[in-house]
């Protein structure tokens, strides 16, 4: 006989009509959830330069504190765009509680991002750091710093490069002084009006600016008004052409070459980025993309300082980063750890003038520790040295002598001194083509002043407490980029202009510490 099954499916009550408890969003948010972490903490910090933002009058606006804690609270969750915000806050509970059931739209929260909290981010992000140091999380010790790369809004087609601006004004300059040359040869033939008053304004030898062109038009157009079209074809010609091409292309690259200033690069969408290698997964040596260079420095993980470069190279950027730690904070850390992107005999000086206990390596710091180093008995730095002669000794016996001394600059300004000293004679020895590929004498460097600080921190580097700290910067700020970058997805700046990535990236270091403070909790 077949068994009968008596099982009925059953289901959970549901009737969307009836009124159910609990009506209060909080109840439905744990208390060591993220939003009540971030509720807590805003609640606790000075916004007052927040608020002096608003002038008063017209409508009410929403509240400050409101928009900053649903702000990073979404830049906590990766949300980063004002449309998704906007949506969150229409569907999703955690921003509704966080919101006290404030809708703003996209464009009430793209307005207080961008232009509100533009000019009192670092103030407001130095809020959070107060808090932490109050909870004990953060005591502005060890600072550890590194640098990284992230992508402008900005197409990555729309460069302009400081060589090529150059090399095309250069070649209208020269267009325009030929057309101008050419208009002095008519004028003589006819009646020797001008004379050579124009070319002596623009300097026949000197460069050619677009003021100068401007006046030439004005009196060439004032010269020609009077006259029948017939006339002065010739001039009426380069006229045209230097009022319809050669003017607004000099404009053009003028304009290109203010924007420039220093840099070598910038991208037409975003003015303030600058061409920079992006680290790829798929891609060796990464690829070329607008940018900003983000210098970050982390305590415990916390992020405690930040500064936002148009310069790709690290070494460049730690005394502005430094001043603006001073700015925050009103004073500096007592140990600043880095990685050789930061050795310079310029930063190693720096360090000293603030009174830092740096503990920075250079480019070759690890390559030394290696027997395959101390092998290489032709490198500068194994070259013997007779200190009372001041000269160097090659593996051959043979002294490279002091010869002079040259003063260098890098791009920020700072000069350093060279010593140069040479091998009197070269010729004929066994060992040369090991030695050098200078067809004549041996020629060498040397910076004593980076060598010496280069030991001092060799030194230091080496100790136990140098190897301590070495350990910890890998997990200190990598981790810190990569929870940002990769867990957080945060590759690309939404908005433009140096000012508005500077906002974004305080808005991505308060979720961070946000993120962290919930866990220490």
């Amino acid at each position: 006989m077949k068994r009968q099954n008596n099982n009925k499916v059953t289901f959970k009550y549901y009737n969307m009509d009836q009124l159910k408890l609990p009506i209060e969003l909080e109840v439905c948010i744990p208390d060591n959830h993220l939003a009540k972490i971030v509720n807590s903490a805003i609640e606790k910090m000075n916004i007052d330069p927040l608020i002096a933002k608003y002038k008063g009058g017209g409508t009410s606006a929403y509240h400050p504190k409101m928009m900053l804690k649903v702000l990073v609270y979404a830049y906590s969750q990766r949300v980063y765009s004002s449309r998704k915000i906007a949506k969150e806050l229409r569907e999703n509970i955690h921003f509704m509680w966080i919101s006290g059931k404030n809708k703003p739209d996209f464009r009430t929260i793209n307005i207080f991002r961008s232009s509100i909290m533009k000019d009192v981010v670092d103030e407001v992000f130095a809020s959070v750091i107060e808090l932490l140091i109050q909870e004990g999380l953060v005591k502005l010790e060890n600072y550890f710093l590194d640098g990284t790369k992230i992508e402008a809004n900005a197409n990555k087609y729309t460069f302009v490069w400081k060589k090529s601006t150059q090399k095309f004004k250069t070649k209208l300059q020269d267009k325009i002084k030929h057309l101008i040359s050419e208009i002095d040869r008519i004028n003589e033939e006819e009646n020797k009006e001008y004379g050579n008053k124009d070319l002596e304004e623009l300097g026949e030898n000197g460069p050619v600016d677009s003021n100068k062109i401007d006046e030439l038009v004005r009196k060439l157009d004032e010269k020609l008004s009077n006259k029948p079209q017939k006339e002065h074809k010739a001039e009426r010609k380069i006229l045209k052409e230097l009022k319809k091409d050669c003017l607004p292309r000099l404009k053009k690259y003028e304009q290109q070459e203010e924007i420039l200033q220093e840099r070598n690069s910038y991208s037409k969408t975003d003015k303030d980025a600058t061409f920079m290698r992006m680290k790829e997964d798929h891609m060796k040596n990464g690829q070329l993309k607008p940018g900003y260079n983000i210098q970050t420095g982390t305590e415990g993980q916390f992020i405690v300082n930040y500064s936002v470069h148009q310069k790709a190279n690290d070494t460049n950027t730690l005394e502005l980063h430094l001043e603006k730690f001073e700015k925050l904070h009103k004073k500096m850390p007592k140990k600043t750890i880095a990685d050789a992107g930061y050795g310079s005999e310029e930063n190693y000086e720096i360090l000293k003038s603030k009174e830092i206990d740096g503990y920075v390596k250079y480019n070759n710091f690890h390559y030394e520790q290696k027997e395959s180093f101390k092998k290489q008995i032709f490198r500068i730095e194994n070259l013997g040295y007779d200190k009372k002669r001041d000269e160097y000794i090659c593996p051959n016996e043979k002294r490279l002598k002091y010869r002079q001394t040259i003063k260098s600059k890098n791009k920020n300004g700072y000069e350093s001194t060279i010593r140069i000293y040479e091998c009197p004679d070269c010729l004929g020895c066994p060992k040369k083509a090991e030695c050098t590929k200078a067809k004549g004498n041996r020629e060498i460097q040397v910076n004593e002043r980076l060598n010496e600080l280069k030991a001092e921190m060799r030194e230091k580097l080496l100790s136990k407490a140098g190897v301590e700290m070495r350990k910890k910067r890998c997990c200190e700020i990598e981790s810190v980029f990569g929870q940002i970058k990769w867990n957080g997805q945060f590759k690309r700046f939404l908005l433009r202009g140096i000012e508005k990535v500077n906002t974004e990236w305080g808005l991505i270091c308060m979720a961070h510490n946000m993120k962290k403070l919930a866990l220490a909790k």
